[in-house]
């Protein structure tokens, strides 16, 4: 809770977090759970992928409630996977070096925060985040790093953000700006398939959103849940008219 009079938020007592580590190390000591005991970093990603699209849930339509238990969620996986890294032989760590390593790089990456360099805007500090991690990780290129993994909506808005940022100019597969007339400028755009094929007109739509400022995946969801909604309202009107068909009125039997 933020204090009305200075602004300031209350730091946590992080006790439910030294709790939360003790179950942790009870359930993955001998005579804990034998399931927990079995887990390692590679069973546990379908949950880190689950638990993540549950706290998106949370975030779009769900309660405060939700959201608490959500991110609860979330914190377990990450829990998890350092009390697994501690019993590694050879290189282990533990919940203390990943906040660690965590707090030093968002100090290392916050240069107008931590340090004296100057950053007018929110554009400006995505920029120079950009420009930092490419720095620290020995990138070629901007759009490295971009996990392969993601979803085809969220990876080619990724792209399109790391590239925009990086000043290379943004094209559809018309070679022309999203949402804009294509002019003939001698410029040369980033190469994207032809537009006639559905992924190419997909991979527009995306752009154009870009372009817009919207996230293509979050409006995706919005429009999939409102159309689900519709077809939901659709099934339950047909199954009633359905009903009525069948039932009609009772008959009177003649002797």
């Amino acid at each position: 809770m933020t204090d009305a009079a200075t602004g300031a938020v209350p730091r946590p007592s992080l006790d439910g977090v030294a709790e939360l580590v003790t179950v942790m190390d009870r359930l993955r000591s001998p005579g804990g759970c034998p399931w927990d005991g079995e887990q390692t970093h590679a069973s546990l990603l379908p949950y880190v992928v689950e638990e993540a699209h549950e706290l998106v849930e949370a975030v779009e339509t769900g309660t405060r409630e939700d959201l608490l238990e959500e991110l609860g969620d979330v914190l377990l996986q990450v829990v998890f996977h350092a009390r697994i890294a501690q019993e590694d032989p050879d290189a282990s760590f533990d919940l203390d070096d990943v906040a660690r390593r965590t707090a030093a790089k968002l100090v290392s990456r916050h240069p107008h925060v931590f340090g004296d360099v100057h950053a007018p805007d929110a554009e400006a500090v995505k920029a120079s985040w950009d420009r930092l991690k490419k720095a620290e990780k020995g990138r070629e290129s901007a759009l490295d790093g971009v996990p392969p993994g993601l979803g085809a909506l969220a990876r080619a808005a990724k792209l399109a953000s790391r590239a925009t940022r990086a000043g290379i100019e943004v094209r559809g597969a018309d070679g022309g700006l999203p949402g804009h007339e294509s002019a003939d400028d001698g410029a040369r755009p980033a190469a994207v398939p032809d537009g006639g094929d559905l992924g190419a007109r997909l991979l527009d739509l995306v752009l154009e959103a870009a372009a817009a400022g919207q996230d293509a995946e979050a409006e995706l969801r919005r429009a999939t849940r409102e159309w689900e909604a519709a077809l939901r309202r659709a099934e339950a009107l047909a199954g009633t008219a359905r009903q009525a068909d069948t039932s009609g009125p009772g008959d009177t039997p003649k002797s």
